[in-house]
């Protein structure tokens, strides 16, 4: 990865988030990355929970963002560009 590049959170990566439970337990969480949320006035990251959890698996879990403690990159995927819509030529 070069210097000047910096990480962002993409859409289908897979991450291992560590948030804050309880003062002496972080909770761990395993998952795809879905996107960003709101809840009230925080951003929370939607991650949908693999297999190691259980009951849980395939299920979204919303981590507010002032919870989030670590987060480990276990598969980057490549972040998509959309294309923004040109302008069309007005006439008259």
């Amino acid at each position: 990865m070069p210097e000047d590049a910096f990480v962002v959170l993409t859409k289908g990566s897979r991450y291992r988030i560590q948030s804050i439970e309880t003062r002496d337990k972080p909770m761990v969480s395993h998952g795809i990355f879905r996107g960003y949320a709101t809840i009230g006035p925080d951003d929370a990251i939607c991650l949908e929970l693999d297999e190691s959890h259980k009951d849980l698996a395939g299920k979204v879990r919303l981590i507010p963002c002032h919870m989030v403690i670590s987060i480990d990159v276990v598969e980057q995927v490549e972040e998509k560009k959309e294309k923004g819509k040109e302008p069309k030529a007005m006439y008259g």
